[in-house]
C-alpha cells in the first residue's frame, strides 16, 4: 500500500500535496462560450499562446454583429478572482458577469485565462497577462480587428484579478515598447483586491493577513525572497515600483463594507491620491456586502449599483 502523500499547504480552498498533487475545492465549474440570449451578448474561446495554451474568453456585443455600428468600441481585459490559485475565465460566475458588462456597457470585452498557482507559481500569472494585452493590442481577432479600438483598453478584474491589474498597469509604464504604437491604458478597476504586506494596516484581521502571507509564500511565490512585502503582492512596500507609475489614465478601487480585503484596498487607493499620480482615482464602497459579492448576488441593489459605476468608468463618465 502506498503511503499517503503529506500535506504541503490544507485550506477551505484547495489542498496542496507534497508530491505536486492540488485538490481544488472551488472554482473548478466551466461553462461554454456561445450566445447568451438574455444579453445578446456572443463569446467564444481563442488560443493567445500556443506554447502554454493560454486562452481568451472574447465578448462582443449584439450591435456588432447587426453592423448597425460603425465606430470602434473600447476594449476591457478582464481577469478572474480566486486569489491567483482558483477558477477561470470559463467559471459560470465570470460568464455571467461578463455578459452582463459586455451588455450594458458596449465594450468588446477579452477574459484572460491565465495559468495558476501553485502548478504555475509566479510570474506565470503577471506573464501571462501581460503577453494578453500585447495580443489584444494588436487585435489579431478579427472581432478585436474590425470592431476594437486599441486605443482605449480597459483593465478590470477582481480579487487575485485586481491584483493584476495593478501590475499590469505598473508594467505598461516600465514596458512601453512592447505594446503597438497607439495602445493607450484610458481606466482601470481594480474591485476587492488581494494585497498583502507583513505589517497588518489600520482595520486588518490578523487571520486573514495571516492566511494571505501563507498562500503566497507556499503556494503562490514559493521561490519568492521578500515574502508578503513582494511589490507584487504590496504595492506600498519599500521598493516597490512608485505609484506615480500607473500607465492608466484613470483608476476606480472598490470594496464592500464587510469585505475582509477592504482595509488594504482602502489603504491602496489612500496611496494612490497621495503618490501624486496625475491619473484620476476614485473610491466606492458597497454598504453591508462582503468580497465579490456581485458575483454570486447579480441583482442586489448593490450589485446593480456597481454595475451602474462600473459601466458609466467604461462610458468615460
Amino acid at each position: 500500500m502506498d503511503p499517503v502523500p503529506k500535506l504541503r499547504f490544507d485550506s477551505p480552498l484547495l489542498r496542496v500535496y507534497e508530491d505536486g498533487c492540488v485538490e481544488r475545492f472551488f472554482g473548478t465549474d466551466t461553462t461554454p462560450p456561445g450566445f447568451d440570449a438574455a444579453t445578446g451578448v456572443t463569446s467564444k474561446d481563442v488560443v493567445i499562446d500556443g506554447a502554454t495554451g493560454v486562452f481568451a474568453r472574447l465578448y462582443i456585443p449584439d450591435i456588432c454583429g447587426s453592423g448597425s455600428q460603425s465606430s470602434k468600441l473600447p476594449i476591457l481585459l478582464y481577469f478572474h478572482g480566486g486569489g491567483l490559485v482558483l477558477d477561470s475565465a470559463a467559471s459560470p460566475a465570470y460568464h455571467r458577469y461578463l455578459n452582463s458588462v459586455v451588455s450594458k456597457a458596449g465594450v468588446l470585452a477579452m477574459s484572460v485565462n491565465y495559468r495558476l498557482a501553485p502548478e504555475h507559481p509566479v510570474p506565470a500569472a503577471y506573464d501571462d497577462s501581460w503577453m494578453a494585452l500585447g495580443w489584444a493590442a494588436s487585435r489579431e481577432d478579427p472581432w478585436l480587428s474590425e470592431h476594437g479600438d486599441a486605443g482605449r483598453i480597459f483593465l478590470a478584474g477582481d480579487s487575485g484579478g485586481a491584483n493584476i491589474v495593478h501590475n499590469i498597469a505598473i508594467m505598461a509604464c516600465t514596458r512601453e515598447y512592447g505594446l503597438p504604437p497607439g495602445t493607450v491604458l484610458e481606466g482601470a478597476i481594480i474591485l476587492h483586491p488581494m494585497f498583502g504586506g507583513k505589517e497588518p494596516v489600520e482595520g486588518e484581521a490578523t487571520e486573514g493577513r495571516e492566511f494571505g502571507e501563507k498562500l503566497w509564500l507556499l503556494i503562490i511565490c514559493p521561490e519568492g525572497t521578500e515574502g508578503a512585502d513582494d511589490p507584487r503582492l504590496n504595492p506600498m512596500a519599500h521598493g516597490a515600483p512608485s505609484l506615480q507609475k500607473l500607465a492608466c489614465r484613470k483608476l476606480l478601487v472598490c470594496s464592500a463594507e464587510r469585505d475582509f480585503a477592504r482595509p488594504r484596498a482602502a489603504a491602496y487607493y489612500q496611496a494612490v491620491k497621495a503618490s501624486a499620480w496625475r491619473g484620476s482615482v476614485e473610491w466606492l464602497e458597497s454598504k453591508g456586502e462582503e468580497h465579490v459579492f456581485f458575483l454570486n448576488k447579480p441583482e442586489s441593489g448593490e450589485s446593480l449599483a456597481l454595475m451602474d459605476r462600473v459601466v458609466a468608468f467604461l462610458g468615460g463618465k
